[in-house]
Formats: C-alpha cells, structure tokens, sequence
C-alpha cells in the first residue's frame, strides 16, 4: 500500500475519520504520519495526541501549534489557526509533505465532516492548497525539495453512511453535512482494524469524558452498535499528478 501522510485539524481527528485507514496502511508496511493543525505541544490534548499515533502506528505527532478557533488555551499565546496567513499556513503543510514525501494525502472534506467545524474546514483548504504547491520547485524553495503526491483523500460521509451516527449527532444539536453518494470514491472497511481505531479513539481521554464530543457518545453505546458506526471509512480521491496532455474538448 502507498505511504500516506493525514492533515486533520484537531488531536481526535485522526483516529475517529481514519483511524482504520491508518492502521490498515502501517500493517500492510507503508509508512504513515500524522499532521494537526492545532493544539501546541505540552497541552493535554497533545499528550493524547502522541498516545494514538503511537497506537495507531504512525510515528510522532507533526503539530503545527496553532490555537483551536474556540479554544484559546489550545495553543497559549499563539494565533488561531483560522487568523494565521494563508501563505504562512500552506508552507508549513508544505514542509511537512516534502519532508515525509508521501504517495496519498488525508484530510478533510470541503464541509469539513458532518460537522463542519471551522478548524476543519480550513485545514480542507490550506492542505489542497499544499499538496498542490509542494510539487511545484518555485513555491516554499525553503521548505526542501519539491515532491508531489498521486492524490489527496478528502474524508467524508455519504448521505447513505451516516446510518446511526445521524441521530446521535443531532440529539446534541450538530450538523449533518453529507455529499451526494456519487461523491465518494472509496468505502473502505476498517473492521479489522476496529480494536486499533478504538484504541485510538479512547487515547483522546478528555474528548471521551466529554458528553457532547463524538468519542464521548461514542463511549457510551453499546460496543455492537459502536462496531458498526466506527467499521468503514469514506473518501473522495482528488488526482494530482499531471495527466498525459490532451486537446482541450472546449
């Protein structure tokens, strides 16, 4: 399997929309790593950030420390991640996808998952941003030499997937932002990997004691029915390298 680089905004992130996906690709021998958008290293979150990687077999975290958008002692004393310069923003995921030189990129959906957080969203942004400028030598020159991955995986969901999460979501009153079936590109079944993912999942301690949080509900349903919610993974495959010239059919 291709080695494989995830972008995601929060410590949680990761386990909860690729978890499986991650663990798949370490047991098959590709290597894969883990890039946050927020949160600052020596914070909590941090902490547990680190624990899941590690369960999840993907190294050491990547964090680019920059402040949560609704919580300031994510990241004391740092901008928030929707308030730093784009280009400031996009180099460093740049850096990031030089230095590991991954064949797929993970993150994000343009809704930002079924929730839509602010942080998620623009991590979506500034990541397609990156992949596409980290192969392109006259862009970021300092942050190494250029690579470019085959594709970027935006996560996401279905409108068909949502199946008992939906509920459980909008009892809490939050979002259920799904993309058309025809969306998605690959329905990737993580069961086997569940007990990793789960894990994982669990390794983000204060998400989990949390009631409205989706490692909270989550941690509080039956394991059956959290088996089935947590077992597969969408995507939509985003193709990046150049394709053998054709004439324009415009």
């Amino acid at each position: 399997m291709p080695d494989l680089l995830a972008v995601f905004a929060h410590p949680d992130d990761e386990a909860l929309v690729a978890g499986g996906v991650l663990a798949r690709h370490v047991a098959s021998g590709a290597r894969t790593g883990v890039v946050t958008t927020t949160w600052a290293a020596g914070t909590p979150r941090a902490g547990e950030l680190a624990d899941a990687v590690r369960i999840l077999g993907a190294g050491v975290p990547r964090l680019l420390g920059h402040a949560d958008a609704r919580i300031p002692e994510s990241a004391p004393g740092r901008a928030r991640l929707l308030d730093v310069p784009l280009d400031e923003a996009v180099g460093q995921i740049v850096r990031h996808i030089r230095e590991f030189r991954p064949e797929i990129v993970v993150t994000h959906d343009g809704y930002g998952q079924l929730t839509g957080h602010p942080d998620h969203v623009h991590t979506h942004r500034v990541t397609l941003l990156a992949a596409h400028a980290a192969g392109l030598r006259h862009l970021y020159p300092e942050t190494g030499e250029p690579w470019q991955a085959a594709a970027v995986w935006l996560a996401t969901h279905p409108e068909s997937g949502v199946g008992e999460l939906g509920p459980l979501l909008t009892r809490v009153g939050k979002k259920l932002l799904t993309v058309p079936d025809a969306h998605v590109d690959a329905a990737v079944d993580v069961g086997p990997w569940h007990d990793a993912k789960w894990a994982a999942i669990l390794a983000h301690r204060s998400e989990a004691a949390r009631e409205r949080s989706l490692p909270g509900i989550l941690s509080r349903l039956p394991a059956d029915v959290r088996r089935r919610i947590i077992s597969t993974e969408y995507f939509t495959r985003l193709d990046l390298r150049p394709r053998r010239a054709a004439t324009p059919a415009w």
